[in-house]
């Protein structure tokens, strides 16, 4: 299975470079998700037309749809020949180089937890979970992430 994660969008819509981006990284995925700061309602909206869109709202998120953008978020995918995936998502909050640790400490337990707000990839395993921050999607990363049931999840940083 593939996850895309991107985050720090910092747009209020679909561009022609968003568009390009989201049809060749983030259309063919099984899983797409957000980690906060789209910026724009128009942007959410286009972004949802992916099947598993699953998102969170960042600091920057000031449009229409704040009030029903959570601020964190819990799921669990099923993956492909069994097993599941559990997931947590929050966009990130305070001083930048602790950040990981506060998202880390919301979700204890969980396989995987992404988030954002730093503008920085993040990549490590503390205290059995998966820690992911894409970088900032603005500025021209994007992760992609393959989940297999028994084996420890591959991540590819893209740079765009």
């Amino acid at each position: 299975m593939r996850l895309a994660v991107i985050s720090d969008s910092h747009s209020n819509g679909p561009d022609e470079r968003i568009s390009a981006l989201y049809e060749e990284y983030l259309a063919p995925v099984d899983v797409l998700l957000h980690c906060g700061d789209m910026t724009g309602a128009s942007l959410y909206h286009y972004l949802s037309r992916h099947p598993r869109f699953l998102c969170v709202r960042g600091n920057c998120d000031h449009f229409m749809l704040d009030h029903d953008l959570p601020l964190t978020l819990s799921r669990t995918i099923d993956l492909p020949g069994g097993g599941a995936l559990s997931v947590g998502m929050a966009h990130g909050w305070g001083e930048r180089g602790t950040v990981w640790q506060r998202v880390a400490e919301t979700f204890p337990g969980h396989d995987l937890v992404c988030f954002g707000h730093t503008h920085r990839r993040h990549w490590v395993q503390h205290k059995g979970s998966w820690l992911l921050n894409p970088g900032s999607f603005a500025e021209g990363s994007l992760a992609l992430l393959d989940v297999a049931e028994g084996r420890a999840p591959v991540c590819t940083f893209v740079d765009f």
